[in-house]
């Protein structure tokens, strides 16, 4: 059975190559999605939107189970306050499920930062659409299928708490460049 969706259409337009991936039913954890598709957790790109203001969001893509540093991304987005989008406003925005969300075959052009530990693997896995199938593709191909997407450490350090306060470093560059 051939899967299409706004996601595979996307990236059949360019022309990047991928696989699809069918879970076996339901999955409850990031382990248990690495494990079945035979990654690890690292591999997995969760894609994650953040309100910036009425009607403006960005897409943040970071591996495995990095946490967000709130004050690298506020830094970075030159804002002040921000919040994670609402389940509806992530419908409403991206068309696509919490737990399905995928930087391709969006309704309206969204800000992408994608977080340099996802350059760490060579083969990643993303939403497709659907909740419970994925998209694996080469770190070198999402990074291709995505040359407008800025790439910066947006999740929090070892040594970082991720509270208000404290600080993440940032790399300002497109991806469009090598890697």
């Amino acid at each position: 059975m051939s899967f299409s969706s706004p996601v595979t259409r996307a990236l059949d337009e360019q022309g990047i190559p991928y696989r699809v991936f069918h879970h076996p039913g339901p999955v409850h954890s990031l382990e248990q999605a690495a494990l079945e598709r035979g990654q690890r957790p690292e591999q997995v790109v969760r894609s994650i939107l953040f309100r910036l203001a009425q009607d403006q969001f960005a897409m943040v893509l970071v591996a495995g189970s990095g946490q967000v540093s709130w004050p690298a991304l506020r830094s970075y987005l030159g804002q002040s306050r921000l919040t994670m989008a609402s389940e509806a406003e992530v419908l409403a925005v991206s068309g696509y499920p919490i737990g399905a969300v995928s930087p391709f075959g969006l309704p309206r052009p969204l800000r992408v930062l994608v977080d340099q530990g996802i350059c760490a693997q060579e083969e990643i896995s993303i939403g497709s659409g659907e909740r419970y199938v994925t998209i694996i593709l080469r770190t070198g191909d999402l990074l291709k299928a995505l040359p407008e997407a800025e790439m910066g450490n947006f999740i929090v350090e070892d040594n970082e708490s991720g509270e208000p306060g404290s600080k993440g470093e940032l790399i300002r560059s497109s991806s469009s460049g090598e890697h």
